[in-house]
Order: structure tokens, then sequence, then C-alpha cells
């Protein structure tokens, strides 16, 4: 495998969406993600559709790690809505949550809206994936990546205990 092959991640995205999973509404955060991703180099793994339901989320982001994506991407229900419930199913499936990329969503997202701060968006990881919450719509999950875009090469290397360096 050449270095620039090796730079390339297999990232799989996640829309968490009721109406989508049914058809009553397009996922367009779904395919804004699957652009950005493709833009910045890397390849879509996987794209799916689930809905709203905690035990159908938490089962794909298991199946995600088992079949080692390093990055796992969820769109859509990190709001207060009832239904709302990636942050739970998350928290059951990962190992240890990386609290600063949520933070930091959060924190710049300020800068669009002041409704960032009502997001639940977390992140995580479990065995060698790394897991983050998005909000649902195209906007906030493009906002919301490309504010953590940088750390994350970083981050993957560690998880993958990859040779790294502190200065990156």
């Amino acid at each position: 495998m050449s270095t620039e092959e090796a730079n390339k991640w297999h990232v799989a995205i996640v829309t968490v969406s009721d109406r989508s999973y049914v058809g009553l509404r397009e996922d367009t955060s779904g395919p804004a993600l699957a652009d950005f991703i493709i833009e910045k180099g890397h390849m879509v793994a996987v794209r799916t559709v689930v809905p709203d339901e905690e035990e159908d989320i938490a089962a794909i982001l298991l199946e995600l790690v088992e079949q080692d994506v390093p990055l796992i991407l969820t769109t859509g229900g990190t709001g207060l809505a009832p239904r709302d419930v990636t942050p739970e199913a998350t928290r059951k499936v990962i190992e240890k949550e990386i609290p600063g990329l949520g933070e930091e969503m959060r924190r710049s997202g300020l800068a669009h809206t002041r409704y960032s701060l009502l997001s639940r968006s977390l992140a995580g990881i479990r065995a060698g994936s790394v897991i983050i919450n998005l909000p649902g719509s195209p906007k906030g999950v493009l906002e919301s990546l490309e504010s953590i875009w940088d750390v994350l090469p970083h981050a993957l290397r560690l998880l993958r205990q990859e040779e790294v360096s502190h200065s990156d």
C-alpha cells in the first residue's frame, strides 16, 4: 500500500432519521457529509439511514466497529426532541468519550447560531474506531465537522497506534 493510500480513511456515514428511513424526507445531511469526505481525499465506505431507535443506532455502530471502519460519523438525533437518542446509543457503544470534540463543535457553532448550545453531539472511541455524532442539518453537520477536522488525523493515528508527532 502506498503512503497516499495509507493516508486515506474509510469513513462510514449513518443518518439517523425516522422520516428519511421510511422515505418521507430526503436525506440531505448524509450526501453533504459524503461530498465533504470525498473532497478531503477520503473514501465513503458505508452510507446508511437508520430510524431514531436507540437499539438500531447502537447495532449499526457496533457493526461498523467490527468492520474496522476508522471514522464513523452520525448525523441527526442530537437535539432535545423526545426521539433524539443518538448520543444515548453512542454511549452504549463507546469505550472512551472524547469530550473536547463535542465541546469544540458547540463552541464553534456559536459563531453561527446560539442553538448550538442545545446540541448534545458527542464523540468517543471503541476499538480502532472514532465515532462522532453530528447535527442533522446539512449546514450544521458541515460546520461541526469542519471545526474538528484538523485534529482527526492525529486522533486516528493515536488510536491506531501509528507513529505520531505531537507537533501535528
